[in-house]
């Protein structure tokens, strides 16, 4: 089945969910609030120039929820897709979806932040496969780690052929939609990369290979 593959944030939404999670926090009082937020901020222009250590921002963003249970955090999800990702979502994102459903494409969403945030966006999305940062559990409590290949650059790439293999899929004829210059290993490997609302690197990147460029805004 052919595939059609989208990152996530600043693609399908309009915003980044992962800074957005940290932001949450702060107010949900969970975390000291003026630290954590610079701390944040920095890690999210790391990602921006393409220098983000992602073991690091993982420890980070995942301490605050070491020893919780997963159960404890349905109602944080809930309110965190009501008060911030609701109000990024995008018409045009769910008209593509669509578009390639009728297509007969199998979706999938290739996301750097962790599928504790990511999930019930995906949910949102009507797109039941998602690869993003695994978090570690110990009989459903939060260790505070990651585990896996992290889907970070090379690493989409890495844990998108490690689903492949498991799910009898092949990258023929793929789509891959993205906006971040983070993201070329994964558009060079299928046989449709388009750009959507692009950084500066990816647009000149796109404009340069002859590649889409389209906006979802």
């Amino acid at each position: 089945m052919t595939l059609a593959i989208f990152d996530l944030d600043n693609t399908l939404i309009a915003g980044d969910s992962d800074h957005l999670w940290g932001e949450f926090l702060c107010r949900q009082g969970v975390v000291d609030a003026v630290t954590f937020a610079a701390q944040n901020d920095r890690f999210y222009a790391d990602y921006q120039r393409g220098e983000l250590d992602i073991e690091a921002y993982l420890a980070f963003v995942l301490g605050p929820l070491k020893g919780r249970n997963l159960a404890s955090l349905i109602d944080w999800q809930t309110a965190f897709m009501r008060e911030c990702i609701a109000p990024i979502m995008l018409e045009r994102a769910e008209q593509l979806l669509n578009d390639h459903r009728r297509r007969g494409h199998r979706l999938l969403i290739v996301t750097a932040t962790n599928e504790l945030v990511t999930r019930p966006i995906a949910d949102a999305l009507g797109v039941a496969d998602l690869l993003g940062c695994q978090v570690e559990t110990d009989n459903g409590v939060i260790t505070g780690r990651s585990v896996g290949t992290l889907t970070y650059r090379d690493g989409k790439v890495r844990r998108l052929r490690q689903w492949l293999e498991a799910e009898d899929e092949v990258l023929e004829g793929a789509w891959f939609y993205s906006d971040s210059h983070n993201d070329l290993p994964l558009l060079e490997i299928v046989d449709n990369p388009v750009a959507v609302d692009p950084d500066a690197q990816l647009a000149a990147l796109a404009r340069e290979r002859g590649w889409p460029i389209t906006s979802l805004r």
